[in-house]
């Protein structure tokens, strides 16, 4: 199917969460990753200025390696890192020099949200990516969004001109009072606006379930992965431009291809079994944190963050101390400061899309480490 004049299959790389040796990215099996998904007939790359030397691993993994016409790249304007109009400009012209590209197949104002969408208009950011069209240097432009859908629907209606959406969708946020994942498509859909879909597995939670969870999808289907299950659930709705996936492995590869490849829709069977796991994982209590790293930058005391809530989610999913204790230990070996650091000036929480109240969080995840993980 074709969305904004494009014919590509419903799987798009995130170069978000990239595979490293250490601090540096692991360039050859990043390599080999991009070579199978383009071998398996896949184009989309999705990137973003924000990503900490992701613009250039992917000028090197991919950029310089095949012709313009084998891909379509995606990049981002963060607009919480600019003062002005022209910083903004100045911000896309380095990130197309960072990825070595003369234009952005699709280029996206990122992470709408409180304290963010004003900036765009405060800076005139709709008229400059207007510009960068008419000149070329942008085939399609929307913007990623991390909002209520009254917000989207205000959103929309100002500014019609935006070509598409990019939400946070996946089954258990879909009815999340704090995604609200189904009322934002159902916006988008209102407006005739194609959507691209981000954090399908909700940064791995869904790839790694707990062990009920995973019962129930094995029990269905014994040889496809919890992450094949969440992929297509994605994927089945309809006026989807592609689903991102964060891969972070070539093994996490070969999964999201073999389900992707020749895509099926879900069944009625199969729409049960995924209800059946979102109940399962109601009864269980997580930090909705889909470990973007947003906060990490904003944070003066340098509090491993989403390091901390995964921490403490595997403490709630799994109930294993001991390896909770190990991974805090991993966290302060690494150099960053511990829950218990935080002095609530709140920085991280003006830049995090899912809203979280993260000093809230942190005093909570430190009161739990202090009487589990001693």
């Amino acid at each position: 199917m074709s969305y904004l004049g494009e014919d590509f299959r419903k799987l798009g790389f995130g170069m978000m969460r990239l595979p490293k040796n250490g601090d540096e990215f692991d360039l050859e099996q990043i390599k080999k990753m991009v070579d199978r998904f383009l071998d398996a007939g896949f184009r989309y790359f999705d990137t973003a200025y924000i990503y900490q030397g992701s613009e250039d691993v992917t000028r090197k993994a991919l950029v310089e390696r095949y012709p313009r016409d084998r891909y379509m790249l995606t990049s981002k304007l963060a607009v919480w890192e600019v003062h002005s109009r022209e910083e903004a400009e100045a911000q896309f012209k380095t990130s197309l020099s960072r990825c070595g590209v003369d234009y952005f197949d699709f280029y996206l104002l990122h992470n709408m949200g409180p304290g963010r969408t004003n900036l765009y208009d405060e800076y005139d950011i709709w008229s400059l990516v207007q510009e960068l069209k008419a000149k070329g240097l942008i085939r399609h432009f929307g913007f990623s969004f991390h909002d209520t859908p009254e917000e989207l629907e205000k959103l929309l209606t100002a500014h019609p001109e935006a070509e598409f959406v990019q939400l946070q969708l996946n089954y258990v946020d879909w009815d999340s009072t704090n995604v609200r994942a189904r009322e934002n498509y159902e916006v988008c859909r209102r407006h005739g606006k194609p959507v691209i879909i981000m954090e399908p597995v909700k940064g791995g939670l869904l790839a790694n379930p707990p062990k009920p969870i995973a019962e129930i999808f094995k029990a269905a289907e014994p040889d496809s992965s919890p992450a094949s299950w969440a992929l297509r659930y994605a994927a089945d709705l309809e006026g989807i431009v592609t689903v991102l996936s964060g891969m972070s492995s070539l093994e996490q590869m070969e999964d999201n291809l073999a389900t992707m490849t020749d895509f099926t829709h879900l069944n009625d069977a199969e729409k049960q079994v995924i209800q059946d796991a979102v109940a399962a994982f109601e009864k269980i209590p997580t930090i909705q944190c889909t470990a973007c790293d947003y906060c990490a930058k904003a944070c003066p005391m340098n509090i491993g963050i989403s390091g901390i809530f995964r921490v403490r989610n595997s403490l709630s999913l799994y109930n294993n101390p001991e390896k909770a204790a190990s991974r805090l230990a991993g966290l302060e070996k690494d150099g960053k400061a511990m829950a218990a650091d935080c002095i609530r000036c709140c920085a991280c929480e003006s830049v995090c899309p899912q809203n979280l109240p993260i000093p809230d969080l942190l005093a909570e995840c430190a009161d739990a480490f202090s009487r589990y993980c001693q």
